[in-house]
């Protein structure tokens, strides 16, 4: 089996896009699949058909990865998807 490795200026060019961190979501069995889908709509601003999408995928697969970006951008939409009683976490 081949593996892979990551030069030193790949993962700088990584780390200097921004674009290394994600939202990941998981599955609770108190949300209802609507609220997960209207939050992920209002905070992510994903198409009904993302947010339908990553709930069902959250429900079958036990997490989702919702949003990526930088964490300075993450920080506050994954602050949003906790207040709205959602369970989830950068990573």
């Amino acid at each position: 089996m081949a593996t892979i490795e990551k030069t030193q200026d790949e993962t700088s060019v990584l780390e200097a896009i921004g674009i290394n961190h994600e939202i990941v979501l998981y599955n609770d069995d108190v949300n209802t699949f609507d609220h997960v889908i209207d939050t992920l709509i209002r905070v992510c601003n994903h198409t009904s058909e993302q947010a339908e999408q990553c709930a069902i995928l959250v429900h079958y697969k036990g997490k989702c990865t919702v949003k990526t970006g930088s964490f300075d951008e993450l920080k506050p939409q994954c602050t949003q998807l906790l207040e709205a009683g959602l369970s989830a976490e950068i990573v």
